[in-house]
């Protein structure tokens, strides 16, 4: 298998693989930005890029012009599909291609008005984080005031989720509005890009409840190599793909089997903005990157705001010769990669044409 060696010779930024690895890699959360290389985004050993479609927070037009750039993409270059069936997912794999999973990071589009789900499940979109970060209509958000559960329209979002098969997705949101949301829906959830509080008290990451919780009704976690909550209690310098498996390790005894873990990188294709401040401030928010801002500085384009050996969708050769150095099985490995979201979204999804 080719560029499997510990060393990971000639390595190089989202390098192109000189041959891909055998499993169907599902990253439940990137970004990609109009620098992209597109043209060989199937060459980096990731068969389905969980893309964040637009950007949280903004209104239902702006929302609708970013999610539909998506499907221009895929038909400007052969290579990309974006994928709504599992069907699509396997497909990619089997052609050499990799797809867009169409992901929301927040459910503010929707405004109270319930059909706009209804718009963009049938405009693509199959997962949601019904509130980033802060209180909205639906729910709490995981840094703002209060431990808030889900709102009466939140319960109604739920509900419209399950009907037309959108699976749902606990990252960001208020301990409360996960618990509740995993208590009452007919459908797990997924939490795309949160890694084990246990290792890691980072407000963003989750606790052994709400991942037994997820696990035992058939969700999954996608671990995350982002430096802020990869970067373990009392580690003050940059952690590495070993740090990142200790997380994988953590979970895998916790739960007992590899059946609920995945990865999301929240790495980019292109290159990821600077964040811009409002002149007028802004809510006192906890900063989950303030202790990995001391260690590697506030360069949001760095590799190093990665795990070491890490940072680039084309590692991930080298994070499975490493699961395999930790005894983890072809089967483990398959599982973590990407086969648990898929047995996930063919649970939850379903065909447009039988939503009713």
């Amino acid at each position: 298998m080719s560029n499997l060696t510990p060393n990971r010779p000639n390595r190089g930024f989202h390098r192109v693989l000189e041959q891909d690895h055998p499993y169907i890699w599902v990253d439940s959360c990137i970004q990609a930005w109009p620098d992209g290389d597109y043209a060989n985004a199937h060459k980096h050993g990731c068969t389905a890029y969980g893309v964040t479609a637009f950007h949280p927070q903004q209104n239902f037009e702006q929302s609708l012009e970013e999610l539909m750039y998506w499907h221009l993409i895929a038909r400007k270059y052969p290579n990309l599909l974006v994928a709504t069936r599992v069907e699509h997912i396997r497909q990619a794999k089997a052609e050499g291609k990799s797809c867009f999973i169409l992901f929301s990071q927040d459910g503010e589009f929707a405004w109270g008005k319930l059909h706009r789900l209804e718009a963009f499940y049938r405009l693509g979109m199959r997962v949601m984080i019904p509130a980033y970060n802060r209180n909205n209509l639906i729910c709490g958000g995981v840094l703002d005031v209060g431990d808030v559960g889900l709102s009466r329209f939140g319960r109604l979002v739920m509900k419209e989720a399950n009907r037309l098969g959108l699976l749902l997705d606990g990252t960001h949101i208020s301990r409360r509005a996960t618990l509740e949301i995993m208590d009452l829906s007919e459908d797990p959830i997924i939490f795309s890009h949160c890694n084990p509080k246990a290792l890691n008290d980072n407000p963003r990451n989750i606790d052994d409840e709400q991942i037994r919780m997820c696990a035992e009704r058939g969700g999954v976690i996608g671990l995350v190599n982002w430096g802020p909550l990869c970067q373990k209690n009392g580690q003050e310098e940059r952690p590495t793909v070993e740090d990142f498996i200790d997380h994988i390790d953590y979970m895998a005894d916790l739960l007992g089997n590899t059946l609920h873990i995945g990865i999301g990188s929240d790495m980019s294709l292109g290159s990821y903005p600077d964040h811009t401040y409002d002149p007028w401030g802004h809510p006192d928010y906890p900063n989950v990157m303030a202790r990995y801002n001391r260690v590697v500085g506030i360069n949001f384009r760095s590799p190093l705001r990665f795990a070491e050996n890490f940072d680039s969708f084309s590692d991930v050769p080298y994070v499975i010769e490493r699961l395999g150095a930790r005894g983890y099985k072809h089967e483990d490995i398959a599982n973590i990669l990407g086969e648990n979201q898929l047995r996930l979204f063919e649970r939850v999804w379903k065909p447009i044409d039988t939503v009713i």
